[in-house]
This record gives C-alpha cells, structure tokens and sequence, in this order.
C-alpha cells in the first residue's frame, strides 16, 4: 500500500542530504540519494542500508532488519529499521541517514555480496 503522506515526510527529512528521489518497488518504495540507493519503505515503514561497519550500531539502538518471506524461508536483508525518534526531525534523521549512505557508497557495484 502506498502510504503518500510518509513518503512526502521523508522527502523532507532527508532533503538536506542531497537529492532525493524515491522510485515504486516490490509494493514498497526504494529511496535515492544523488543516484545512490540506500534506504526502502516498506509496510509503511523506512529501512536504511546497513553493512558489516554500522550493522551493530542499529542493532545497539534497537533496530531490526527488514525481512520478507521467501520461497522456502525468511530472507533478512542488509536494510534496517531506524529508531522511532529518529523520525522527528531531518537532524534526528541525518546521523542514521549517514550511515545508510556510506554503506550503500561501499557496496561493490554488480553483483551481490553476502553480509
């Protein structure tokens, strides 16, 4: 379900990061920074990419991984929850926004990689 006004109050919390642009997948909504992919929305709720670097640091504040039922079993993928304060304003936000961006800046281009 796409969920409009959480997508507009994105926007605007990761505006001062750079150019944000959000494109319509999986029933979610991934979310760009100058071209970079490093967050997603989905059940109405953002996820950040995280990597072997930042991984515990969102585990620390009590984040969780995204996770969506495969074929055969659950798939956790390299995208984690914010802390719901985060959400308040683009300066809450930007730390955590950081974070996701340098881990999505340090992901090899192609291919996939287990983490």
């Amino acid at each position: 379900m796409r969920d409009d006004g959480l997508l507009a109050h994105l926007r605007e919390l990761l505006e001062p990061l750079g150019r944000i642009s959000l494109r319509a997948m999986f029933g979610g909504h991934g979310i760009y920074c100058d071209g970079l992919f490093f967050a997603l929305v989905a059940d109405g709720r953002l996820y950040l990419k995280v990597d072997a670097l930042t991984r515990e640091r969102f585990a620390a504040a009590g984040c969780a991984p995204f996770v969506y039922t495969g074929q055969s079993r659950p798939i956790e993928m390299s995208y984690w929850s914010v802390p719901d304060a985060a959400m308040d304003s683009p300066a809450d936000l930007e730390p955590w926004a950081r974070l996701a961006l340098a881990a999505a800046a340090r992901k090899p281009a192609g291919g996939k990689r287990r983490g």
